[in-house]
């Protein structure tokens, strides 16, 4: 019996033991993963600290506005405006009137007929003592022209054959090319959505057309512009010269970005659903143009033998460090990018031995002012991105006549379709955004040329109707 006591003590032991070592083992184990959280957390801290660092060092600078960096003029405050002065009055002058037409429409003559005391006076002898133009313009209609077609049949073989369709006016839809070409104007030039477009429609032009109709109008209008839109392409693409740009825009609720290429008469639009390099390179199809001018956005880089940077974008980098409070490289440096913009300015008043002075002087001091050393963190990330990217793109305008120092024309270009975006809220589909970017090229083309947007849409349009009427004419023959 005392031996059976003994091995019961012995198990009871054992199993104290046991637990012992395994509630050992637990807080071991929950002291480990304790650590592991408590070293997680020390990393976290260390990030935000490091993150409120660089939001104080943020906030102790200038702020950013369309002045001194890349922001769009939409998103700088206005100040608010003074109270008008008053005005001190001068002395009267002579008012101007309109001028008269030159080849009035219409003419109409009125005699004096009768004097105050009763006379009866005649038309002969009467001369000229006033005139003046009176401008309307009249109720405007759409005017609809019924096509019957005929059919007969061949006295010789006995076919029935019906009249062929005319080629200004095909089978299909109702609405013909000076319809389709004033839709796409208010549409994309006006920024005008379908619904108030059918309200337009209806109470300026007595047109009654619905919110479906405009959309296949202006399906049928992408595919009619197509062919004039990649010959604008061709254009620029064979252009020496390109300047580029890019912008944001909304296609089927998301972020696709429109790309502008243009030479001095073309401008050519593209909207893709990716900002890289990509865009650039299938747009250029193999062909290296001399100089491409743009800002310093990577994608845009080594397109072709020698590239310019935007001096415009550069003194706005400029001004924004020296607002941070740099005084050694900011300021000479942008008051060097207004001298090189001010000697392209006049250069169709000089020579061009006079021109290639310049360039040389001007590098001459770009060299002296990259070897000097900023103190402030602006100007010192200011003039590290000179030396390192910029200082063999920074004048190469002065080279060629045909370039420009900064990009303003491409952001002109792009202006229309950020306000487009801003009304409009994007595009529901991708056929809607190629066609709008057609839109875009021919309007910006024909502005370039001369030509306001909606004589430019009825050229574009009127040009497949010519096309296809000359082959149905050589395959009749």
């Amino acid at each position: 019996m005392p031996k059976s006591g003994n091995d019961s003590s012995s198990r009871d032991g054992a199993h104290l033991v046991g637990s012992l070592l395994a509630r050992i083992d637990r807080l071991v184990a929950q002291i480990a993963a304790r650590d592991e959280r408590i070293d997680e957390l020390l990393a976290q801290v260390k990030m935000l600290n490091a993150r409120i660092a660089e939001l104080e060092a943020k906030r102790g600078g200038p702020p950013k506005t369309p002045d001194n960096s890349s922001l769009p003029p939409s998103r700088g405050q206005k100040a608010n405006a003074e109270p008008p002065a008053v005005k001190r009055r001068r002395k009267g002058r002579p008012g101007v009137a309109r001028k008269l037409a030159e080849n009035p429409d219409a003419t109409r003559r009125f005699y004096a007929e009768r004097c105050a005391c009763g006379a009866v006076l005649g038309e002969a002898g009467q001369e000229l003592a006033k005139e003046y133009d009176h401008i309307d313009i009249p109720p405007i209609r759409p005017i609809t022209t019924r096509i019957e077609l005929f059919r007969a049949t061949c006295p010789c073989c006995k076919t029935r054959v019906t009249a062929s369709t005319p080629a200004d006016m095909p089978e299909g839809t109702p609405f013909g090319p000076g319809i389709a070409s004033m839709i796409a104007y208010l549409h994309g030039c006006q920024m005008i959505g379908f619904k108030r477009l059918t309200e337009v429609c209806q109470g300026l032009f007595g047109l009654t057309i619905s919110q479906g109709a405009i959309a296949n109008v202006l399906a049928r209008v992408g595919e009619a512009i197509a062919a004039p839109a990649e010959r604008i392409a061709a254009q620029v693409r064979a252009s020496e010269v390109i300047a580029s740009d890019e912008t944001s825009a909304r296609v089927k609720g998301k972020t696709w970005w429109q790309w502008t290429f243009g030479c001095a008469t073309a401008v050519y639009h593209v909207i893709a659903p990716t900002r890289g390099k990509c865009v650039p390179t299938d747009f250029l199809a193999g062909v290296k143009p001399k100089m491409w001018l743009s800002d310093r956005l990577p994608a845009q880089l080594r397109h072709a033998e020698e590239h310019q940077f935007c001096l415009a974008h550069l003194i706005r980098d400029a001004q924004y460090a020296i607002d941070h409070g740099d005084t050694i490289f900011a300021p000479d440096f942008k008051a060097l990018l207004k001298d090189a913009c001010a000697v392209g300015r006049r250069r169709p008043d000089l020579a061009d031995a006079t021109i290639a002075a310049h360039r040389r002087r001007l590098e001459r001091q770009l060299e002296r002012l990259l070897a000097r050393k900023p103190t402030d963190a602006e100007g010192r990330k200011l003039r590290d991105a000179v030396y390192l990217d910029c200082s063999d793109k920074l004048f190469v305008f002065l080279k060629r006549r045909d370039a420009e120092p900064t990009n303003n024309e491409s952001e002109r270009a792009l202006r229309p379709s950020v306000i487009f975006r801003k009304v409009t809220n994007g595009f529901r589909s991708e056929w809607g955004a190629k066609t709008y970017a057609a839109l875009c090229s021919i309007v910006e083309t024909g502005r370039r040329n001369g030509r306001s947007a909606l004589t430019a849409f009825r050229d574009a349009l009127a040009q497949p109707a010519a096309d296809a009427a000359s082959t149905r004419t050589a395959y009749a023959g």
